[in-house]
């Protein structure tokens, strides 16, 4: 068998694999098509999806229905003002050996799992949002001198209400740089509405069942990177991250005029791999420059920070980012040119 048809017989059953694992999301969330599809975008390139929406929207019902259509080990961690690191992590506790003597064991936190739910993670002080910077980037705990790893898949799904409301707290920059994708839950339409008061007010109980286990996430997540990435697309995808740079060699105008940081190297590396992963939902094996800019926002908006002048115009990082997607040309030589 040549590689083509390796990839298109492996592609064909990954498509319809995603297909049964939506489906059975399906039966319990209505509508928020496009947020679905970012998290398991999320699941299945081996990052990190951060929430955000207002209260009541169905983030943490969405995340709790995925941990039971996916055959992995489930943990909830609540967030609240007084939540402490060690509540996340786990602890050294003294423990009394069947001889008598007392020994410090190390008791593991709920972090220790396979899909991670950080429900309002933006309840929790800074310090204590902090305490999950090295377990989201390196999968593992460092704690009383010890290094622990966690098992794999592993997968954080945090939800967040919007800062401007009481009682929360902004997440750090370099915990908000480890989310692959930021995704902001809006409201349902009128016939979502009226299908979710069917659904939770007749009585009927929908239970999902189990369709994946965790070595064949591993396997897709494996298969989306051999998707092709040609030269000239990812050089789409670096004028784009660079772009965002005040003062920088491919910085616009609005760059400069509403950008206080641009975006990290390591959204390059999202929009690459969300990227790959939107081309194989389309049957391809190549990116395309649509499937780039399918990606933008959400690989974006969350690594950019705007300054004090679009804070007073309110003007949010999502339209900075669009009038940039907009100025940035497919092909370098356009780029050369302007």
């Amino acid at each position: 068998m040549s590689i083509g048809e390796s990839m298109e017989r492996q592609s064909a059953e990954f498509l319809a694999r995603y297909s049964q694992v939506r489906d059975q999301l399906g039966h319990v969330i209505v509508g928020h098509e496009d947020i679905v599809d970012g998290v398991l975008t999320c699941l299945f390139v081996g990052g990190h999806c951060l929430l955000e929406g207002v209260p009541g929207l169905g983030k943490t019902l969405l995340v709790r229905t995925l941990a039971e259509v996916l055959d992995l080990d489930f943990s909830r961690i609540q967030f609240t003002p007084d939540l402490m690191p060690a509540d996340i992590l786990g602890t050294n506790m003294v423990m009394e050996t069947p001889d008598g003597k007392r020994v410090f064991e190390f008791q593991r936190g709920p972090i220790f799992t396979q899909i991670c739910l950080a429900d309002e993670i933006n309840r929790a002080t800074p310090k204590t949002q902090s305490a999950m910077l090295e377990t989201m980037q390196e999968g593992s705990v460092t704690a009383g001198g010890h290094h622990y790893v966690l098992e794999k898949p592993f997968f954080v799904l945090a939800t967040q209400n919007p800062i401007e409301q009481e009682g929360t707290y902004p997440l750090p920059e370099a915990q908000l740089d480890r989310f692959f994708f930021k995704l902001v839950v809006g409201y349902s339409n009128r016939a979502e509405l009226a299908t979710i008061i069917d659904r939770t007010t007749r009585g009927i109980d929908v239970q999902p069942v189990k369709v994946m286990e965790g070595a064949e996430i591993l396997k897709w997540q494996k298969l989306v990177r051999e998707v092709i990435l040609a030269p000239h697309v990812q050089d789409y995808i670096v004028r784009l991250t660079l772009a965002t740079h005040p003062d920088g060699p491919f910085a616009f105008p609005v760059t400069n005029k509403y950008l206080r940081w641009g975006a990290s190297p390591r959204a390059a590396q999202t929009l690459a791999l969300a990227s790959k992963m939107r081309a194989l939902l389309e049957r391809r094996y190549n990116v395309s420059f649509e499937d780039v800019r399918r990606v933008y926002l959400p690989a974006l908006r969350h690594r950019v920070i705007p300054n004090f002048e679009a804070q007073a115009e309110n003007i949010a990082s999502d339209r900075i980012l669009l009038d940039l997607l907009e100025l940035v040309p497919e092909k370098a030589e356009d780029a050369a040119a302007a």
